[in-house]
């Protein structure tokens, strides 16, 4: 993320060099370069005009503000590889393997003009990875709160419907039943004096109601 802003601040002072100097002969592409470390960078310096004697230089500094002096020159070597093309408008400067320590601004030099300078911000190489790992995992918290909450209101219904069920299985009687004695067709005349003829005899104690 520092990398990030520190680019945006770097092409802010680039736009600002470049309305300054609308003139410029030289220019460089890209003028920001975000890369992770172990990559190849290719920075390219282009010539308005075609020149046959032009030689073109290459200088590092950290800082867009920082005074290039001759020790900032950048020698060929097997990190760094000069290149031009036929009609030497365009020379390149690739990079390769590049590190941590190989951030900061590169300029380009052809014939005493000074290019506007290529930022280079070299990330740790598993800092995108990483970033997408937290992303991942982020996602996979959710998807278990999502699972947790399905399972919590799968639980609750399941006993909504057990007690809903129990409900159901006492059902309040439509007749009541309790007193139940003895039918009234059972009586020959249905008069409540002539059921006396079913009563027991005084002091017999062996006797037995008609209905038992």
């Amino acid at each position: 993320m520092r990398w990030l802003l520190a680019g945006c601040f770097g092409l802010a002072l680039i736009n600002i060099s470049v309305a300054l100097n609308p003139d410029v002969p030289i220019s460089q592409k890209p003028r920001f370069y975000g890369v992770n470390a172990g990559r190849n960078v290719s920075i390219c310096c282009l010539c308005s005009k075609e020149l046959q004697q032009a030689k073109a230089e290459w200088y590092r500094v950290d800082e867009y503000n920082t005074v290039v002096k001759e020790s900032n020159r950048i020698k060929a070597e097997n990190k760094y590889t000069f290149l031009h093309s036929r009609k030497k408008t365009h020379f390149f400067l690739d990079i390769h393997d590049v590190r941590l320590n190989d951030s900061g601004v590169y300029f380009c030099k052809i014939n005493n003009e000074w290019g506007p300078g290529t930022a280079v911000q070299v990330a740790r190489s598993g800092g995108i990875d990483q970033a997408r790992r937290s992303k991942m995992k982020d996602a996979l918290i959710i998807l278990q709160g999502l699972l947790l909450a399905v399972c919590i209101a799968a639980v609750l219904l399941r006993k909504h419907q057990q007690l809903e069920k129990k409900d159901s299985i006492y059902e309040e009687p439509e007749v009541d039943h309790i007193y139940e004695g003895l039918a009234i067709e059972t009586c020959s005349g249905g008069v409540y004096e002539e059921l006396s003829v079913y009563a027991q005899a005084d002091g017999d104690d062996s006797a037995e109601a008609p209905w038992e």
